[in-house]
């Protein structure tokens, strides 16, 4: 337990010493009937609760808590977490200090009680101005591996990896877009469990660690999204993988067209892949199992119904370092596995006005380009005179945000450092100067860039979620 501590939960403030927070712990635990024990830099509350029968809840059932507040423990937050069901189990992990280090683990008894956590107490003002996080949580059992050789085939992948790591399941390999003989120079391996991925992990660790000659670029794999069966029966959208990128959108709609014509309302593709939208789901159900693993101009194509993504919450949860979204994002589905775990989505979306003040919403206008015929006319116009809408980055939404609430543009300042394979990483500290004074004197991401670029946008994106939330913000 750390020494001091000071609370400032239900509106008082006083300092706890070490014996306080051990006998607070004690009265919840006798409250409760749960056990503790804190092992491997985790306390864990519960798992199972008194008088539990049976296996552990399925998966599904556990919650991520990001930014709580380092000096907040058990006995405030276990009665928080309560309001939305039996708790089966409460991981807080810990430091040597005795602090927790700002992040937790809650699994619930079903599935609704852990939906309902997100539901209400995301953004939860967990202490005045302290605004918790709260997502879903799943056991990844997956790893991302870059930099693999192009010419190795599934069959040599999955090999190599069963020699150099144990519990591997299964590999997953895309073909390239534009030679399909070849892979896309990644791959995910499947493990049995989140140990033995985590373990693999370790081992494989980048600088330390070569596949066929070539040092390997390992990380989480970005877990798929999990939609709900009730939303998934209303999907009548395909999503449509390994295609040819010279295929075009009209064959594509032939073929999906065959089996029932006039089916097939829209088609968009981008680049090797592709949506299909249905006018009735029995359709779209229909084509599917006609259309999976059929040759279209010589690719064989998988064919999976798409999954909806709420776009504000998949580029919140981003920022959390919980999910990255990608640039389906744009077109309303999803499938992660298609693009590079690393690639920066599109801008975020926000509410169209932030504590009574302009501030970004998200782009409605179709990315296209026009012919320029000699003669039209043009009108020097200012950036600041168009709308929101027009921008498509957050580095252009930040800029516009602060101008349009009478702000100086937002000042940015470039770090580096260098990773163990010996990268040069990149990070952008943003401060806003109209707001420099107050309790967030900057804003800088936790994650590193591998270009200037992804740098720069990841720290615009960072910066604008949190003037979502700065109690600052609204003193303007």
């Amino acid at each position: 337990m750390n020494e001091e501590n000071t609370d400032g939960t239900n509106g008082y403030s006083k300092v706890r010493t070490g014996t306080q927070n051990e006998a607070a712990l004690l009265a919840l635990m006798e409250k409760t009937g749960y056990n503790m024990v804190q092992e491997n830099g985790q306390r864990k509350f519960g798992g199972p609760p008194p008088g539990w029968e049976g296996p552990p809840p399925p998966r599904g059932c556990e919650v991520f808590v990001g930014k709580i507040p380092r000096d907040m423990y058990e006995d405030e937050l276990v009665p928080v977490f309560e309001r939305a069901g039996k708790i089966y189990e409460f991981r807080l992990m810990m430091e040597f200090s005795g602090e927790n280090r700002g992040y937790a683990f809650v699994m619930y008894t079903t599935k609704e009680e852990a939906q309902l956590a997100i539901r209400i107490l995301n953004n939860y003002e967990i202490r005045p101005g302290k605004f918790i996080g709260v997502c879903v949580s799943l056991d990844n059992c997956r790893l991302f591996i870059g930099a693999i050789p192009k010419e190795k085939k599934k069959e040599e992948i999955l090999d190599e990896m069963k020699k150099v790591t144990e519990g591997v399941v299964d590999v997953i390999v895309y073909p390239s877009a534009t030679d399909k003989t070849k892979n896309r120079g990644f791959a995910f391996v499947e493990y049995e469990s989140h140990r033995a991925a985590a373990m693999a992990r370790r081992k494989l660790i980048p600088g330390t660690f070569q596949l066929w000659g070539h040092t390997i670029q390992v990380d989480w794999a970005d877990p798929e999204k999990e939609v709900d069966e009730e939303t998934m029966q209303r999907v009548k959208v395909l999503y449509v993988r390994n295609l040819m990128i010279s295929t075009t959108e009209e064959t594509i709609k032939v073929e999906f067209s065959k089996f029932k014509p006039g089916a097939v309302e829209r088609v968009k593709k981008l680049r090797d892949y592709a949506f299909v939208h249905f006018f009735n789901r029995e359709d779209a159900v229909a084509a599917m199992s006609v259309m999976n693993g059929k040759c279209i101009d010589g690719a064989s194509i998988e064919v999976t119904l798409a999954k909806p993504v709420n776009k504000e919450n998949t580029w919140r949860q981003h920022l959390n370092g919980q999910i990255s979204p990608n640039s389906e994002n744009l077109i309303v589905f999803a499938n992660k596995e298609e693009s590079h775990p690393k690639t920066l989505g599109k801008p975020p979306t926000l509410p169209a006005r932030l504590n009574g003040q302009h501030s970004p919403s998200p782009p409605e206008i179709e990315r296209c380009t026009y012919p320029f015929f000699p003669g039209t006319k043009l009108t020097p116009i200012s950036m600041y005179s168009l709308k929101s809408s027009h921008f498509n980055s957050a580095v252009m939404h930040l800029d516009y945000y602060c101008n349009k609430n009478n702000w100086a543009p937002p000042e940015y300042y470039l770090y580096s450092t260098t990773s163990q394979d010996g990268k040069v990483l990149l990070v952008y500290k943003i401060i806003i100067p109209a707001i420099a004074n107050g309790s967030q004197s900057y804003f800088m991401p936790d994650k590193l860039c591998t270009t200037l670029e992804d740098a720069k946008e990841l720290a615009a994106q960072f910066t604008l979620l949190h003037l979502a939330q700065a109690p600052d913000a609204q003193a303007q």
